[in-house]
């Protein structure tokens, strides 16, 4: 154990060299992979290292060491739970957004449809997307034209067709949502 006398004899390397293992040893007792260990032991030096001159006034130099390690550790399983409750939560919503897209195509005959019916629904959607987003949605998915050609013929920016053709694609998303096979042809 080096006291306050011996930090001041010691240098940064030092220290470094006698309670890295140590640390690194703790550490790993408790988040069982030894990258982890390492990068929060690394962490800990990082901290001393930028706050040197606090190691002048430290009278327990390896007790204050290995307290950063367990509150470093702590740290880490806080971060850890809440990192696998988001992921949980995204993985709980993909699995709904799958469930209602294979409940929709179950539930989509293409003999229900007639190719007018189809065309009114796609129509009254379209006619439901604000004016300029309708006209260059409809240049471009019903005519054929490429951006750059929408673009001179509206006297907008290449940019601007394709934030309309994305803002037209996600509110026809939404719009025909029940109607999910329809949404895939206009796409």
């Amino acid at each position: 154990m080096i006291n306050f006398s011996q930090i001041e004899k010691a240098s940064f390397s030092e220290i470094y060299l006698i309670y890295f293992p140590k640390l690194v040893r703790f550490a790993r007792e408790y988040v069982i992979t030894t990258d982890d260990a390492e990068n929060i032991v690394q962490d800990i030096f990082m901290y001393l290292w930028e706050h040197q001159d606090m190691l002048k006034s430290l009278t327990n130099l390896n007790a204050f060491l290995f307290t950063l390690a367990k509150n470093r550790c702590i740290d880490f399983y806080r971060h850890k739970v809440l990192v696998d409750k988001k992921k949980e939560s995204l993985d709980s919503l993909q699995e709904r957004e799958q469930k209602l897209k294979i409940e929709a195509l179950m539930q989509f005959d293409e003999n229900v449809f007639t190719e007018q019916e189809i065309e009114e629904l796609l129509d009254k959607a379209i006619e439901h997307l604000p004016e300029k987003c309708r006209q260059v949605f409809i240049l471009s998915r019903m005519e054929g034209l490429k951006h750059e050609e929408i673009a001179v013929r509206l006297d907008i920016s290449v940019h601007t067709v394709q934030n309309h053709i994305a803002t037209a694609l996600r509110k026809l998303k939404v719009e025909l949502k029940d109607y999910l096979p329809l949404f895939i042809f206009i796409i």
